[in-house]
């Protein structure tokens, strides 16, 4: 991960004797009553997580991330950033799980002679459904090519992307089993406490089922990773590869979604790492599973927080006389919400539908709510306070939602009966099912027949063919013409670079004769 940097020292030594207990007059125990304590003549000790953690493991997944770099992409640091851009030997013992997570390679070179890479990183992941419906970090599945789902078990599933939101860093996979999966319950992270325990499970440097218990260290943290931060702090240890993974409480519920880690220079943890509360966390699922992105309301101000030195200038200040907080409106955009329920330059916003504002929580306040949905402000207004509703607007960054339709128009898709295939053009949907990077091009095969002769040549559904000869192609059509000026020079093949899960090969086609 990015934010995946730094070493984390041990120091459960100093821990183990009296983890939020003590010992009272009489040699008696006092102890947290969710955590389990044992007393013995040495002293008192933790009774351990191990039935917790057998309970849970089952339900949380590794998640592997296959992508390929191409040289004009060297500066991106690809999925869960497992340092694509450096060297291409690892500095870990061939086979081990650790050389496993930084493996990167050269696979094919292109047909101009310059290198294209594959990459492949691991990330965490966990199901909250038992028909295999899978959470984890956007970033994990950020660019990628292939998902496939790891089990505790080993099992390996392919997972198609339901849903995907870069601007909280979730993401929705669906894998398809026989049989119900094991699965876990989103807790409320509301009810969370600074100094409770918690454990997190997951992926750390390619090693599966690896289980850290921490406390929950401080909570509502922004540490400017995003607009909507509202972090949940931990020092339980979390590396890379924790990305996408669950935070539990100690009833074994998942109350967030380890993100991001603190430190100085490096790769590991120090004991400083943040979760999506799941609280935040529950909204964004559910709309991620209906409808492939997330819809935020829109207010249509731009505003800041109300320092101590803005509240004395304004003479701002709450009923008992202390300065005010809040969020005030530096611009109302002209025919906007805000502007049509009446607020202007200089408003106060106190309170959204009874919940504290400050220039921090606003954001997601506001984003909480769909367009459409009526909320109330407490509004300060030039020494007075009133309370306005608001019919919140569409977000102008609010992406395009996919098309519904399962028949293309045909000129998105086409089927080649020469060579045993129907390619399509790589849409948004493409991108989505077939888990295909915004830069993905070439055109996606999306059916091949059993007797053809794509099928003999090992190519499969999901493929995506780059190029035809030296020509690339981007549209059915012009694979199509690139196939009938193949047979007009009286060639009884065509070399097709194609791209699969291992990367890109040639692959010389012959045209059927019956």
């Amino acid at each position: 991960m990015s934010r995946f940097i730094s070493l984390r020292v041990a120091y459960w030594a100093a821990l183990i004797s009296f983890p939020g207990s003590a010992l009272a007059d009489g040699g008696s125990v006092v102890s947290s009553p969710s955590v389990p304590v044992q007393a013995s003549k040495a002293g008192v000790t933790l009774a351990g997580f191990a039935d917790l953690t057998e309970r849970l493991l089952p339900a949380v997944v590794n998640i592997s991330v296959s992508s390929i770099i191409r040289p004009e992409k060297e500066d991106h640091d690809g999925p869960d950033e497992s340092a694509p851009g450096g060297s291409q030997t690892a500095p870990y013992p061939k086979g081990s799980p650790l050389d496993k997570f930084f493996h990167n390679y050269l696979k094919h070179k292109r047909s101009d002679g310059a290198p294209t890479r594959q990459v492949q990183a691991l990330g965490s992941g966990f199901i909250i459904d038992p028909s295999g419906v899978v959470v984890t970090n956007n970033h994990v599945i950020d660019k990628a090519q292939q998902v496939t789902v790891v089990l505790n078990d080993g099992t390996e599933m392919p997972a198609q992307i339901v849903g995907r939101d870069s601007e909280v860093d979730l993401a929705v996979l669906q894998v398809k089993s026989s049989h119900p999966l094991p699965f876990v319950p989103l807790g409320h992270s509301d009810q969370a406490r600074i100094g409770e325990w918690v454990l997190a499970i997951g992926n750390p440097f390619g090693l599966s089922g690896t289980v850290t218990a921490g406390i929950i260290s401080s909570r509502k943290r922004n540490v400017e990773h995003g607009l909507y931060d509202d972090f949940i702090q931990t020092d339980a240890a979390i590396n890379r590869g924790n990305s996408g993974g669950p935070l539990f409480n100690v009833k074994g519920e998942v109350i967030g979604i380890n993100t991001l880690i603190y430190g100085g220079s490096g790769g590991d943890s120090i004991g400083i790492g943040f979760a999506i509360p799941s609280d935040d966390a529950r909204g964004i699922i559910d709309q991620l599973r209906r409808n492939g992105f997330v819809k935020r309301g829109w207010l249509g101000v731009n505003f800041q927080d109300v320092t101590r030195n803005i509240a004395a200038d304004l003479d701002f200040h709450k009923e008992d006389g202390q300065l005010g907080e809040g969020a005030i409106l530096s611009n109302v955009k002209e025919g906007g919400p805000a502007s049509k329920a009446g607020l202007d330059v200089g408003d106060i916003i106190t309170r959204i539908d009874g919940q504290l504002v400050t220039g921090q929580t606003m954001p997601r306040l506001v984003a909480a709510h769909e367009p459409g949905q009526t909320i109330q402000l407490d509004v300060w207004h030039r020494g007075s306070h009133k309370v306005v509703s608001v019919v919140l607007g569409k977000s102008p960054n609010e992406p395009a939602p996919m098309s519904s339709d399962t028949h293309p128009p045909e000129h998105s898709r086409r089927t080649v009966g020469n060579v045993g295939l129907e390619v399509h053009v790589i849409d948004a949907d493409a991108r989505t099912q077939y888990a295909l990077s915004d830069s993905q091009r070439g055109v996606l095969v999306s059916r091949v027949y059993e007797d053809g002769t794509a099928a003999s040549r090992g190519i499969v559904e999901g493929n995506v063919i780059v190029q035809v000869g030296e020509n690339e192609v981007d549209t059915p059509d012009a694979f199509e013409h690139e196939l009938q000026h193949a047979q007009a020079m009286k060639k009884n093949e065509v070399l097709l670079l194609v791209q699969d899960a291992d990367g890109l090969r040639w692959v010389p086609l012959p045209f059927e004769t019956r």
